[in-house]
């Protein structure tokens, strides 16, 4: 029985596919809405290549564009990857041009290529979905609360040479109730199912309850923080470094933790000050802290129990 590999590049408004079968030989390619009806053709005419069991799905991780894509592949049983576009990016090497047919068939190009390797995709658990949009929600209120004060701050220096206290007035009170919105966000996060906050928001979203990595050192590398050798031969001999394809989100949560954890959690405020010490780099302490960080994170999952502090308890019991 043939395999059939279909690459669906996902816009707002349209999807463009391709279907590819396994001798890498165009089956089709068309374009259908984004829309209950257009998924629906497509997987009609996907059909007249072959029956369900021999289709792959194959389509980027496009957010909220892809959501009804996906479900609608579930409600049917249907298989499907879905790959971070940069993934795909780099396994296509040089490329000349670019349009939505021709992206179409390299992600089918692509399916067919690392079917071994895929995971098959699964919507996340309504809960997960529900933190996500918080979290979504917050860093837009946050970003509009940056602007806000950015222009205070102009005001500000205007003010020195004309009356502008109406303005300052406005602002001040849009930053007040942006500052009351995020404030209510942070609450409703936090009562989650007894999410901690931020960062185990952050966590539970992009590991998809902890199901997309299976360990905290690969979580380390797509958060950013395990640092790779950069040496070729003798004659390059550079710094270890972290990877620049890294999630910056999560990372910039990560270091504002382990900041404050070298502040409030003896073991590391000792780890931290044991390696300023040996001369080390603030930036270098904390991304090795933030690893730490990870790795208690995954061992209270695997284990199901509350994190235990054994240098808080030994001092207590000292």
């Amino acid at each position: 029985m043939k395999t059939y590999f279909i690459g669906i590049d996902i816009s707002k408004d349209t999807l463009d596919v391709c279907i590819l079968n396994d001798s890498d030989e165009k089956e089709l390619a068309f374009k259908v809405s984004n829309t209950v009806e257009g998924i629906e053709e497509m997987i009609a005419l996907a059909c007249c290549s072959g029956n369900d069991s021999s289709h792959r799905y194959c389509f980027e991780n496009t957010g909220n564009y892809g959501l009804l894509l996906a479900s609608l592949l579930e409600e049917r049983q249907l298989l499907y990857y879905q790959v971070p576009a940069l993934e795909i990016k780099l396994s296509q090497g040089i490329q000349r041009g670019k349009n939505d047919k021709v992206d179409a068939w390299r992600i089918a190009r692509y399916a067919k290529m690392h079917e071994q390797e895929l995971i098959p995709s699964a919507l996340s658990e309504e809960v997960l979905f529900t933190i996500k949009n918080f979290l979504t929600y917050r860093n837009f209120l946050i970003k509009v609360r940056t602007q806000f004060k950015n222009e205070k701050k102009a005001f500000y220096q205007v003010s020195k040479i004309a009356d502008v206290s109406y303005e300052m007035e406005e602002i001040i009170q849009q930053i007040k109730a942006l500052d009351d919105k995020i404030a209510s966000v942070e609450e409703k996060i936090t009562k989650i199912k007894g999410v901690g906050f931020l960062t185990a928001a952050y966590m539970l979203v992009l590991t998809d309850n902890f199901n997309k990595f299976q360990n905290p050192r690969k979580f380390n590398c797509y958060a950013g923080l395990a640092p790779f050798e950069h040496t070729s031969g003798s004659s390059i001999k550079g710094k270890t470094q972290t990877s620049k394809l890294r999630n910056r989100r999560i990372k910039t949560v990560l270091f504002s933790g382990a900041n404050s954890a070298i502040i409030h959690d003896q073991e590391l405020k000792a780890y931290y000050k044991r390696k300023k010490d040996q001369g080390k780099a603030h930036n270098s302490i904390i991304n090795a802290v933030c690893c730490k960080l990870i790795y208690r994170i995954f061992a209270v999952v695997k284990r199901e129990e509350p994190f235990v502090n054994l240098t808080r308890y030994n001092l207590h019991m000292s």
